[in-house]
Parts: C-alpha cells; structure tokens; sequence
C-alpha cells in the first residue's frame, strides 16, 4: 500500500488531499472519520450473516465516495476487485460531494430492487444491465462488463447458488444475449 497526496478535486481549496493505493483482494481500512473517494479501479462493500454468508451491499468505481460514515450495517468491509486507488475525504470537504453522495444512494436503491427481481433469471441479467451501465465499455460485439466478477461473487448479490449463476450466464450464451470471453462478459448489441 502506498501513500501520496495529490491536489484537492476543488481548486478552490489549497489543502493537499492524500490517497492510497491498493491491491486486488486487499481490504480497506474502516475508519469513521473520512471517505473514501475511488480515483481508480473497483471495490465491493459487504457485511455477513451470522452464518457467515457474505452479503454484498453495492459495487463501487470510479468517482464514487464509500466509507464506513455512509453505512450503519456492522461488520461493515471493502474489499478491492482490482487494483484501487482511492483519496481520502476528511469530513469538513463532504459536503464538496453531495453529488457522489446522492449518486450513492440511488446505486444503493437500485442494487436492492434488482436484488429482488423475480424469476431468478431476470435479477442475473438485470445485475448485467447494471453492471454493464457502470463498468462497461463499448466493444465491436457489444458492452464488454470491465469487471472480473466470478460467479460466486455474483451468486452473494443476488442470494443464489455459484451454481444457478454459472447454469443461467450458459443459457444467456446459448440465447445469444452474451457472449464470454475468458473471464470477460460482453452483454450483445441487439441486432
């Protein structure tokens, strides 16, 4: 993990503002005392069950602010999908983002109603809609999800089994919806 700072996203503000990087898996410190403000890569904000099923409470990119200040859910954890970076925003400069906030809240709210879509099938690919909105680029065949997800990351979204995950992304391919690459998704244009 490595430290630097760079200028505030404000040039109004002369303060130095610091930020962190880190790496794949690794986890983000909870502190209650600052957000954090992704400049680069993905992360994914989770808790557990007392059973220890891990519950996935949204996926986060670029410009979006996360933190522990934003969520009342105990244990709270952020864990890096990618390569992070991520500046640090002390308290006095939130209110610099109501924008990021606000944008928070709707992924929040949007996520949840997905989450409880049924048939199973329409909450998987209305999570790959949604991915794909947030972390797709356009590509020759479609919208390519820049995001390595497994299918049991996928399966704690959407309370689900690894298993009905990787049987419904077959059906999409042999629908013809997607198309995957390696480890890579690629939602299809339509024709």
């Amino acid at each position: 993990m490595m430290y630097s700072t760079n200028v505030s996203y404000n040039s109004d503000i002369k303060e130095q503002i610091p930020y962190r990087l880190f790496t794949r898996r690794e986890i983000i410190p909870p502190r209650n005392d600052v957000l954090w403000r992704i400049e680069r890569g993905a992360v994914r904000t989770l808790t557990w069950s007392e059973e220890g099923t891990f519950i996935t409470l949204g996926y986060w990119g670029s410009g979006d602010l996360i933190g522990s200040p934003l969520s009342k859910v105990k244990p709270y954890q952020i864990e890096c999908l990618t390569n992070v970076e991520v500046s640090v925003v002390p308290p006095h400069l939130w209110y610099q983002d109501i924008n990021a906030l606000l944008s928070h809240i709707q992924q929040a709210e949007e996520l949840l109603s997905i989450v409880h879509c049924k048939p199973m099938s329409v909450r998987l690919w209305q999570f790959l809609l949604w991915l794909s909105r947030k972390f797709g680029r356009n590509v020759e065949e479609g919208t390519l999800i820049d995001l390595n997800a497994t299918h049991q990351e996928m399966s704690e979204v959407l309370n689900t089994t690894r298993v009905t995950v990787t049987r419904l992304l077959q059906q999409f391919e042999e629908e013809r919806l997607l198309f995957r690459h390696k480890r890579q998704i690629i939602l299809r244009s339509p024709n």
